[in-house]
């Protein structure tokens, strides 16, 4: 959940101007301090750190859900092919890479460019998570093994790029989407499946993050003496409104004490049901599917059991729907109830339970691209679980507990995966007594929350704060944490949050987590609301972090913990923040060490907040192949005269830093840039046009913002038809970038030049240690 009090964001600028020191540099992302922040305006934000990633999914396996059938293949992974552009890794927030898995994706920008996978499991379906600019919608070809399918996949910006005007620091937000779809048969283990733009294929760019990949088991049969919805009525082609017959079936089989049967199709129900007692089963997600926004809303307690399974609820909201009638499952199940094997998507909410919960299980389920959270027992749940589900791009919170109007009881969160919520927390407990969050995965959470956030902010009353015990245990937390605008400073992987009252009749234990690749701090107690309420009663045990940004502990507020047994590696900033507000005194939060702590230090004590010093390695990165494989003939005749050649071809390089990727250079867009390692000189950009060409000249670009100072940089250019064999077509010697004349040079090449592949090698730049370029164009005169 979010307010407009307690949110944050990711806002990074870059170097640009030469002789732009460090210092000045870390003044980038100071934000916006709204109602009684945890710090004084005066606070100075870091720069959001760019380049962390690993396989988001790949590395949630470890932890997490396991659902049968799925494999997850990142577009940056190992399996993956492209010749497309590599965007990311990158912190910012509002940009593509940023709200993508693992940090990065790929984009698909002109026609005959493609993303492969080569599969390591059986599979004959598929989901692809995806962007296409706002306001575009189109298809997207589908090749397995070489072969095109027959059907394409049609991929819509009209549920995303969501606006919270009301949620101060938000920007425009949840850019992905989903679609998925059977293949004809199964793929075998080893065989390619290819995404590729095609003719017809127009929604450019295409930006494509991850494919879920599932070897879907056949459809269940009907269960014996059950209701099928159809006999009421019901049309499994989607086209006529199966409301009233799946009423009516509901309440035949309630009466009968029998199951409901969904058979395979697609029902378009129009208005939500309400249902006291039921046993609804479909004959799996992939097979039955329900065309709706808003399945069941029970607007007061039930006495249940409402048990649902084996059926996909698929939704088309446009933006947010705080009034609850856009939630896939809202209210009361009752007691007792088991949701088993759900597959929702495109809903304001996936499960927001209320009224009266008992006894709930909601497991084995996947939710995706919910416009708010992806399941919230908002108060009145005891004794309940939610487990082994898969939830990815939710824009609140990806699982909460909320103890208002009443607490939220003996709840547990366990072995669930959480990837990528694009605005507010992984998992977040508010208030409640004795409930647990354990062996869960969350990653790449966004803007406004953290990994795991356990705090008593109240947003309404009456609200019950924390109490009895919480227990957060062996969870893993890849790349969690950001910077918060409204405060201008960062938040942490786990934050302890005494928003509006003390944590002072509970205890919080901590044991088994894995804290990695946090671009901030690991730990973070603070007191959101400014009013410098205490936190106690943590107690941290055997937990391990490797990579933070900046220190293992931020503490902003009085209280105590007790650590023992923690373990860290790769932490980049030395001792501790440890700073009270509103009191502004150093070590007000005391930070009681017991036996078996490693690689950190709770000194020295630091009253500034740090700015990432490093950054954790990135992934490998998918292959680029020499050549495509073939769909069409290559040309074979020299393009129209004034041809960009280098527009949007393959391009490598040696290194790069941060998001500023050799993709940048052939974009078509002079105001994103590459820039090599720094400090790394010589350093190389090769461009593939795609056949070997007529190269007359190259012009070369940098940004024409003002801000870029003149700058000289030394680079030779070579040409090869093989990309083995390389000419110098024009030898070393300083080329100078003048904003006063367009921040170009062009290059004249020696007549007759033909080349497939052409190569700059930068040796030196007076504006910054390393080389420089926005564009490369290429031109046969």
């Amino acid at each position: 959940m979010t307010d407009h009090r307690s949110i944050h964001a990711l806002r990074k600028d870059r170097k640009v101007q030469a002789g732009a020191t460090a210092a000045a540099l870390a003044l980038a992302g100071l934000g916006l301090l709204v109602a009684a922040p945890a710090h004084g305006s005066t606070t100075t934000a870091g720069t959001a750190p760019v380049g962390l990633t690993q396989v988001a999914a790949a590395a949630a396996n470890a932890s997490g859900a396991v659902l049968p059938g799925m494999t997850e293949y990142e577009a940056e992974g190992a399996q993956s092919t492209t010749n497309g552009k590599l965007i990311g890794p990158d912190y910012t927030q509002g940009d593509l890479a940023t709200e993508a898995s693992g940090r990065q994706a790929v984009q698909l920008t002109g026609q005959g460019q493609y993303l492969q996978f080569k599969l390591t499991a059986a599979a004959n379906a598929v989901d692809l998570h995806y962007a296409v600019p706002q306001g575009a919608s189109g298809k997207l070809s589908v090749y397995v093994n070489g072969t095109k399918l027959s059907t394409e996949l049609s991929l819509t910006s009209a549920y995303s790029y969501i606006s919270t005007g009301g949620i101060a620091g938000s920007k425009t937000h949840k850019f992905y989407d989903d679609v998925r779809l059977k293949l004809p048969s199964e793929a075998a283990v080893g065989s390619t499946v290819k995404f590729q733009v095609d003719s017809g294929d127009t929604a450019l760019p295409y930006t494509l993050d991850v494919a879920d990949f599932f070897d879907v088991a056949a459809p269940a049969a009907q269960p014996a003496g059950s209701i099928s919805v159809v006999s009421d009525g019901a049309d499994a082609s989607g086209g006529g409104d199966s409301t009233n017959a799946f009423r009516t079936a509901i309440a035949a089989a309630a009466a009968a004490n029998v199951p409901v049967w969904i058979p395979q199709g697609t029902f378009r129900i129009t208005s939500a049901l309400q249902v006291n007692k039921a046993t609804i089963v479909g004959a799996g997600s992939w097979y039955s599917q329900l065309a709706t926004n808003e399945f069941i809303n029970n607007t007061s307690a039930v006495s249940g059991p409402v048990n649902l399974s084996g059926f996909a609820i698929l939704g088309s909201t446009v933006g947010r729907h705080d009034d609850s009638t856009a939630n896939a499952i809202n209210g009361s199940l009752g007691s007792g109830s088991t949701v088993n094997g759900l597959w929702i998507q495109d809903t304001n909410v996936g499960f927001w339970l209320q009224y009266g919960n008992s006894g709930i299980t909601v497991e084995n389920s996947v939710v995706l691209s919910t416009d708010a959270d992806g399941l919230n027992f908002n108060g009145n749940a005891t004794n309940s679980t939610v487990k082994n589900n898969f939830l990815r791009n939710t824009g609140d919170d990806g699982l909460a507990l909320w103890s208002m109007p009443a607490p939220d009881t003996g709840i547990t969160l366990s072995g669930n995966t959480i990837v990528q919520p694009s605005l507010a927390n992984g998992i977040a407990v508010y208030g409640g007594s004795n409930n647990t969050v354990t062996g869960n995965t969350i990653a790449d959470t966004n803007a406004l929350g953290s990994g795991i956030a356990i705090s008593n902010q109240a947003f309404l009353s009456p609200f019950t704060p924390l109490s009895g015990t919480i227990t957060v245990s062996n969870n893993t937390l890849l790349r969690t944490g950001a910077l918060n605008p409204n405060w201008g400073h960062a938040m942490g992987a786990i934050r302890f949050d005494s928003y509006n009252s003390a944590f002072s009749n509970t205890t919080v234990n901590l044991s088994g987590n894995a804290i990695d690749d946090s671009p901030y701090a690991a730990f973070e107690i603070v007191s959101g609301g400014g009013s410098g309420y205490a936190v106690n009663g943590l107690n941290f045990t055997n937990n391990t972090v490797n990579w933070t940004g900046t220190t293992v502990f931020q503490a902003e507020t009085t209280g105590s913990a007790s650590v023992g047994g923690l373990t860290a590696a790769n932490v980049k900033v030395a001792g501790s923040y440890n700073y009270g507000y509103p009191n502004n005194t150093a070590g007000t939060f005391a930070i009681n060490q017991g036996s078996g702590n490693s690689g950190w230090s709770s000194t020295p004590v630091l009253t500034s907040f740090p700015s990432p010093s490093a950054l954790p390695p990135t992934g490998p990165g998918p292959s680029t192949p020499t050549t495509a494989p073939p769909t069409t003939a290559p040309p074979t005749t020299q393009p129209p005269a004034g041809t960009d050649l280098a527009l949007h071809a393959a391009v490598t390089d040696t290194g790069h830093t941060q998001n500023y990727t050799a993709g940048n250079t052939v974009d078509g867009d002079a105001n994103s840039y590459w820039e090599s390692t720094d400090n790394a000189f010589p350093q190389s950009l090769t461009v593939d046009l795609g056949a070997t060409r007529t190269v007359g000249r190259l012009v070369l670009k940098l940004p024409p913002a003002s801000s870029w100072a003149t700058r000289t940089e030394t680079l030779s250019v070579l040409g090869s038809t093989d990309n083995s064999s390389y000419t110098t077509l024009s030898g070393s010697a300083g080329r100078t970038f003048n904003p006063a004349t367009g921040n170009a040079v062009t290059i004249t090449l020696p007549s007759g030049t033909s080349a497939r592949y052409l190569r700059l090698t930068f040796t030196g730049n007076t504006g910054w240690p390393a080389g420089q370029l926005s564009e490369l164009e290429a031109y046969a005169s």
